[in-house]
Order: C-alpha cells, then structure tokens, then sequence
C-alpha cells in the first residue's frame, strides 16, 4: 500500500517529513464552500472526509485535512485578499481563537472504508498595532492561511499560546493522524 495526501498544502506535507514517511501528494478536486448553517466542527469534518474520498483507490491509503478558524463563533477561513486578511488579524489580536482540524483516512479494502476526528486547540494571540498586521499581511503569509496565520512562519511572532495540540494548528494532528491508522489496523510509521 502507498501512502497519499489529498493536500497541496506545504505545511500538511512538511508534518509528514517530519516523521520519515514516504508518500505522494494529490491535489484532491474537493469544492470547500461552507454549507448554510453548518457548524464548523461538520465542516471541517465534512471537506477533510471529502478530501480523503477524492483520491481513494485499492492500494492507497489516502489521508485528508482541513482547518479553519473560530472566533465569538464566526469561521474564518482563507482570506479573500489583503483587506480581509487584516480585518481577520484585528479581529484576533489580544484574542483567543479555536482552532479547528479535522484529518481523515480513507482505504478501499475492496470496500471504502473512512474514520475521522476533530481536533481543537485554543490559540491566543498578542495584541497586534495596525503596523504589525499590514506588515505581516505585506509578507503574503497570511494569504493561503485559515484565519491569516501561520504557526509554523512568521505568524508564530503573534502567538502568545497554545492550548492543545500545535501539529493542529499547523494543518495536520499528528497524534490523531496515527490513532486513525490503528483504528484501520495501520501503523503509520511503517510508511517510512
């Protein structure tokens, strides 16, 4: 069997190298608008099962990802544009966030099988100035970022703490990720 991530995300990938695996990567053809009313534990639940889904084939073990961010109850995701990716900081500087990954494993052994989990971390953040944020938005960092920050780059400067898991925050729980593969009868360190 072969290992695939259904991500295009350098972050999700690099969490992966972190551990020695060896594994492909497929952008999975996944549409990640939210549904109407959908709360977001469903959601990122929902895409990161799709993602999985998507590139699922006998012989692969397919694993999908998704994050996004909650604040008093509002998702963030990926800013459209700079303006919205400095609205979004504002809104979470001297803050403290929910940040939300759901990771999926999919084997089709002939038939599909799928397990998921979600996890949640709080993240605070430090008090931010209007310079900090429209510096940090000129990097271009925030752009490809649920809720316009990266953990694992520049954007750790404004993370005061983390409460959970930091693997998380970054895209990908790694801890999760290997209870997956052994509620599949897997060990993830064999795909090293």
């Amino acid at each position: 069997m072969k290992l695939v991530l259904a991500s295009t995300s350098p972050r999700r990938r690099e969490l992966l190298e972190t551990l020695g695996l060896t594994f492909e990567v497929v952008a999975p053809n996944v549409d990640e608008l939210r549904l109407p009313e959908e709360e977001p534990y469903d959601y990122v639940e929902r895409i990161a099962r799709a993602k999985a889904n998507a590139v699922a084939q006998p012989g692969v073990v397919a694993v999908g990802a998704d994050t996004t961010v909650v604040i008093e109850g509002r998702v963030l995701g990926k800013p459209a544009h700079p303006d919205e990716a400095r609205s979004m900081l504002g809104r979470l500087s001297g803050q403290t966030h929910d940040v939300l990954t759901a990771v999926a494993v999919t084997i089709m052994d002939p038939v599909v099988r799928t397990v998921s989990a979600v996890e949640s971390t709080l993240v605070r953040f430090l008090d931010l100035t209007d310079e900090e944020i429209s510096e940090y938005v000129a990097t271009g960092e925030p752009m490809d970022k649920a809720g316009a920050y990266a953990l694992g780059g520049i954007g750790a400067l404004y993370v005061a703490g983390v409460d959970g898991s930091p693997s998380s925050v970054r895209g990908l729980p790694l801890h999760t990720l290997a209870r997956l593969f052994r509620a599949l009868d897997l060990d993830l360190l064999s795909f090293r």
